[in-house]
């Protein structure tokens, strides 16, 4: 039973709000104590059971720590009748504080609601127009872990006018240091809707910088986990991410959540079945990531089966039983015409030829049993036959052989890639005085060599397919790396996050149509997120003269920062400039990242050391002491800053292959600031950002 609404006319209401959050972090300690005080000596069965008990309390002990310097509510909803009860008229309202976890009292009571029950979901999406039955909504503000704020709208009141929240501007504002937080108390009616959209289907969400898709997308895998936590428990969840840096950033999200079994990866580590230590050029990279290749390799691989010509002759005993050709035909024309894995079809077609025989032995008065059956696909003629017939295939080397044997390609390509396609994968042309690759270990595999391989994996043995999947930045992967991904969610769902417009590879995605197409989620609702919470107004207005050049078609981000933040261009003569650029910065509070063309790192890492001026890498995590992060152009991407400083925009475009890339990439830099942005350049700007 929850607390009833109480006049806060009389008396300190931030003391009473002081004390409640005192005495729910003490309830939390109580629960943790609990959990920690159990005993399972007589619950386990056995040391295995006893081993996963013990797991489990791990987990939930975790889950249960008190972050001192993370609010433990945010929020407080003050409801005009009990939720689910009729509201007639004189019915008692109730009061929940609103956080990041459930906490209860000793009695069970709840102190603390979690963010994720529907009961808290008015404090999302409650306004003038439709309070839902909220009488007061209370946003809190704190300095660290101490409450030192609050502020109410009494949404149900006619006299009252809608107005923005400061602390609401405040939180989103705040600065940035160390890894991404969580946005549980931020979030915005419309990412609310896509944060609880269900289980069952699959959202892909367009969002110009600073819209929360990443944080929309984090918070949805912790919403799925809280209602639909056993079946995601067996099934799993998975976040991908662009590269490590980034999932270094994000890594803390779910963790302050209380959600802790996410496991988080990279495209090259899900197909990591190869050493990757080659790189191919853009054009090899583009067909190797063509979804027609999926095809070539699906030929390929069923090349290998041959049909029989002779009869399988089984002996047991004294008698011999024969399967002639024309019937062992008939079984692999059947297997094939079935449609499933080639590995899986193999395994079938010992106990197919040996059921060929059973028929045989029943009509000749033989009574043989599933033991029998056995025996005979164990037997060395029908294991001979199976080798003959549909013989083994290693998906390694059957993409070594393809990229290596012209005329193994040029077989299975043809009506798919033409020529020219085909010497562009090949990896030594005849007469190119290009040594061969002989063998699966010596090859120098290459990222898109290995998406191949991922592919011909799951032609001979199905991918496991785990409950849900994150895709974040899913506008940079090609096709072949869609299909990938789509194969670890064939019986689960997806969330796919995204932004044409910063699409920085040679196949980047030009339609979310398109692009889950090959994920296998062609009835997913694509989303998109418009407002900029994080990009300030001058900093995204400047930003979205590119978009004409690079996304036409796609709606500008709006920031809704009442801060228009810090906007600069600066001429400048020398990399003295740029640090003093960066030196000036540093002395506002929270984070800064200096981000140059990926050819120009060098030099600006030393004049930063001349100048006594420590930097990160990306993903490092920033401290008090060291808040400058040093970042290549072709890793900015998905990471932010409190301010900036963009070093020569024209080398970031020149840095790319072609200049819509080059512009594409050019806008990711230009939109991770949060606070403020310095634009240096010595070269002339590029003339899609002139006035």
């Amino acid at each position: 039973m929850s607390t009833p609404v109480v006049d806060d006319t009389p008396g300190d209401p931030l003391s009473r709000e002081r004390a409640h959050l005192a005495s729910s972090r003490a309830a939390l300690r109580a629960m943790r104590e609990d959990v920690q005080n159990l005993d399972i000596r007589d619950v386990a069965a056995n040391w295995v059971n006893a081993q996963i008990l013990e797991r489990q309390i791990g987990e939930r002990i975790k889950a249960l720590a008190d972050l001192s310097h993370t609010p433990l509510f945010f929020g407080r909803l003050d409801y005009l009748h009990a939720p689910g009860a009729e509201q007639a008229e004189g019915a008692e309202g109730e009061q929940f504080y609103i956080g990041r976890r459930h906490v209860h009292d000793g009695e069970g009571d709840p102190m603390v609601i979690d963010w994720r029950a529907p009961v808290s979901q008015p404090f999302y999406r409650a306004s003038k127009k439709d309070p839902m039955d909220v009488g007061l909504r209370r946003r809190f503000g704190y300095t660290g872990g101490d409450l030192t704020a609050y502020e109410d709208e009494h949404l149900s009141d006619p006299q009252e006018h809608a107005r923005t929240s400061k602390l609401l501007q405040q939180e989103i504002e705040r600065p940035r240091v160390g890894p991404m937080r969580d946005i549980v108390a931020t979030i915005q009616p419309e990412q609310d809707e896509i944060v609880r959209s269900g289980l069952g289907g699959s959202v892909c969400v367009q969002g110009g910088p600073g819209t929360g898709k990443t944080a929309v997308g984090l918070h949805r895998v912790a919403y799925l986990l809280y209602a639909h936590r056993e079946r995601l428990a067996r099934t799993g969840t998975l976040v991908i991410g662009p590269n490590r840096s980034f999932l270094h950033y994000i890594e803390q999200v779910l963790p302050t959540l209380g959600e802790l079994t996410v496991r988080q990866a990279t495209v090259d580590d899900l197909v990591a079945h190869v050493e990757v230590q080659g790189v191919d050029d853009s054009a090899a990279a583009v067909v190797k990531g063509d979804a027609r290749m999926a095809e070539v390799l699906r030929r390929a691989v069923y090349s290998h089966v041959t049909m029989p010509t002779e009869q399988v002759l089984v002996v047991r005993g004294s008698r011999r039983w024969r399967v002639p050709a024309y019937e062992l035909e008939v079984i692999v024309g059947e297997l094939l015409d079935r449609d499933i894995r080639y590995g899986a079809a193999r395994e079938a077609l010992p106990q197919r030829i040996a059921h060929a025989v059973l028929v045989q032995m029943e009509r000749s008065g033989e009574a043989p049993d599933d033991r029998v059956q056995d025996a005979v696909a164990r037997n060395t003629a029908v294991k001979a036959a199976v080798k003959a017939i549909w013989p083994p295939v290693d998906p390694a080397k059957l993409v070594l052989r393809l990229l290596t044997d012209a005329e193994f390609l040029a077989v299975h390509a043809e009506g798919i890639l033409d020529e020219d396609e085909q010497k562009t994968i090949l990896w030594a042309l005849p007469g190119s005085g290009k040594r061969a690759v002989r063998s699966v270990k010596s090859a120098k595999w290459s990222p898109a060599d290995a998406v191949l391989i991922d592919e011909t994996t799951d032609l001979v043995e199905r991918t496991h397919s785990l409950g849900h999947v994150v895709l974040d930045e899913a506008q940079d992967l090609s096709p072949m790396q869609y299909r990938a991904v789509g194969r670890r969610c064939t019986t689960g769902s997806a969330t796919v996050l995204g932004d044409l417009a910063q699409g920085t590879t040679p196949w980047a995605t030009r339609s979310w149509e398109e692009a889950l197409t090959h994920l296998g989620k062609s009835d997913a609702v694509i989303e998109e997120l418009t407002a900029g919470f994080r990009v300030p107004t001058d900093v995204i207005t400047y930003a979205s003269r590119l978009l004409p050049y690079i996304a036409p078609g796609l709606t500008p981000v709006a920031s809704v920062r009442e801060n228009p933040g810090f906007f600069d261009l600066r001429p400048i003569g020398d990399t003295a400039e740029v640090v003093a650029a960066c030196e000036e910065l540093l002395r506002n509070e929270g984070s800064t990242g200096l981000i140059a063309a990926d050819a120009r790192i060098p030099a600006l890492a030393e004049a930063l050391t001349g100048a006594g001026i420590g930097f990160l890498a990306p993903g490092e995590e920033t401290t008090q002491d060291t808040r400058l992060t040093l970042v290549p152009a072709s890793l900015a991407k998905g990471l932010e800053y409190d301010y900036v400083v963009l070093d020569e925009p024209g080398a970031v475009v020149d840095g790319e292959p072609d200049e819509r890339t080059g512009l594409r990439r050019l806008y990711v830099a230009l939109t991770r600031a949060v606070s403020g942005l310095i634009v240096t350049h010595a070269a002339a700007l590029p003339e899609q950002l002139a006035d």
